[in-house]
């Protein structure tokens, strides 16, 4: 059995958090591993690890392939180097001193604050909270503009009752006058009649 030691996802959608495990490289990223030794995590600023550097030793004493992320990590941390000398057969008290001037020139340049990834502008969380209070804001003007829609689909109804009733006002004025008119035009026909009458001997 070959053992990687490898990231294996556990945190939720859009914020990842790795833990740091032994694992059988058959299998599957998110799947089975051997022994949790750590956990990472990418998008604090900066990105913060825990782990548990003797576990790490053991394992690379015994064989395992860091990943190309894990490996980041452990140079950073000194651990690669620490296994170097040690394969090479300093004594326990060179290894320490070395391994802390390593951690002093890392902590000069800053490195220990660049783990695995640099940082990628806005911070994600921060992203996410700013979405989040836009889609609060949007909610609370839907709220307030929910009762004014109902006022104003109360007062279009109004408009339109109002309109419809001076519609059917204004369409019996205008039948009247054409009642009227047709009146009058039967009297005028009936007089022309009368007129056209002959007079009848007597």
């Amino acid at each position: 059995m070959s053992v990687k030691l490898r990231l294996r996802r556990i945190g939720r959608k859009k914020i990842p958090v790795y833990s740091i495990v032994a694992a059988d490289q058959r299998n599957a990223r998110d799947g089975r591993y051997i022994e949790d030794i750590g956990r990472y995590f990418p998008l604090r600023e900066p990105a913060e690890v825990r782990l548990e550097e003797d576990r790490a030793l053991y394992w690379l004493e015994n064989g395992a392939q860091p990943s190309d992320t894990v490996r980041s990590i452990l140079r950073r941390r000194g651990l690669l180097l620490h296994h170097h000398l040690k394969k090479k057969g300093e004594s326990p008290g060179e290894i320490e001193s070395a391994v802390e001037e390593f951690r002093e020139r890392m902590a000069e340049q800053g490195e220990e604050a660049k783990i695995a990834v640099g940082t990628r502008g806005q911070d994600p969380l921060e992203r996410e909270r700013e979405r989040a209070e836009e889609i609060d804001e949007e909610a609370q003007l839907r709220a307030q503009a929910t009762p004014l829609s109902a006022v104003q689909e109360e007062t279009e109804a109004e408009d339109v009752e109002t309109a419809d009733a001076e519609d059917a006002d204004a369409a019996s004025e205008t039948d009247e006058p054409e009642a009227a008119a047709d009146e009058a035009d039967e009297t005028d026909a009936s007089a022309d009649a009368d007129d056209n009458e002959e007079p009848e001997d007597e």
